[in-house]
């Protein structure tokens, strides 16, 4: 476990706790660590959850497929993300995505009485879960708030916009492709780049590959109003 306590030390649900105390609680309760390479399946939509998973080591990516064969990106997970924390708990405890790696990952699992018993053996992961939980619920307002606007650059400026409020910098490092960007945003990805260089060039903002940055905040926050 030592091997993966600086991965833990990063997860949510061991905040504020010492490596010494992450170590010892593990070492009481059942967990399993899988290794995914590159496209295998970690879940498939539809299938049981009965577990919460830690990202240990690599990237996932939460994609919900329709039957017309069309995919749209949710979410990107790092190391020390978590996923599963919201279902294990449910009635209805099924992954309503599909969850693959992006690159060589390695997971660990933690059954749903195993979680009740980490929380029993340290208050510290009640309180962290509780919040975590919390976080989500904003997350996916923020999710449902952008994909409510009714044009691409409204989406594009709500996206920023929260990615400014959260990095607290204009100088944004969005950790997506372009592709991945305008899956997550549920748009054509051609008229992401046409809109972004129409932004540009109106000198609201300027990019380089990955990075954005906000010259305008002011016109940034019009655009959501136009």
């Amino acid at each position: 476990m030592k091997d993966y306590i600086v991965q833990l030390s990063k997860c949510l649900l061991f905040k504020d706790i010492d490596e010494e105390d992450i170590i010892q609680i593990l070492d009481k309760i059942d967990f399993k660590i899988m290794i995914y390479n590159n496209n295998e399946v970690i879940a498939i939509e539809g299938e049981d959850c009965h577990s919460l998973g830690i990202i240990l080591k690599g990237k996932v990516e939460i994609q919900k497929i329709f039957p017309s064969g069309q995919v749209m990106t949710i979410n990107i997970f790092n190391e020390g993300n978590i996923f599963g924390e919201s279902l294990v708990f449910s009635r209805e405890h099924v992954y309503p995505a599909t969850i693959t790696p992006i690159e060589y990952s390695e997971i660990m699992f933690i059954k749903k009485e195993d979680i009740i018993k980490l929380s029993m053996l340290n208050s510290k992961v009640l309180t962290n879960f509780v919040s975590i939980l919390s976080q989500r619920i904003l997350m996916l307002n923020n999710r449902i708030a952008n994909l409510s606007q009714d044009t691409i650059r409204k989406k594009i400026s709500s996206y920023l916009l929260h990615e400014y409020k959260k990095q607290k910098t204009f100088i944004l490092n969005i950790p997506y492709t372009r592709k991945r960007m305008a899956e997550l945003l549920n748009v054509p990805r051609p008229s992401l780049s046409r809109e972004l260089s129409h932004m540009k060039a109106e000198g609201i903002i300027d990019f380089d590959k990955n990075t954005i940055k906000i010259l305008d905040i002011q016109l940034l926050e019009e655009s959501l109003f136009g």
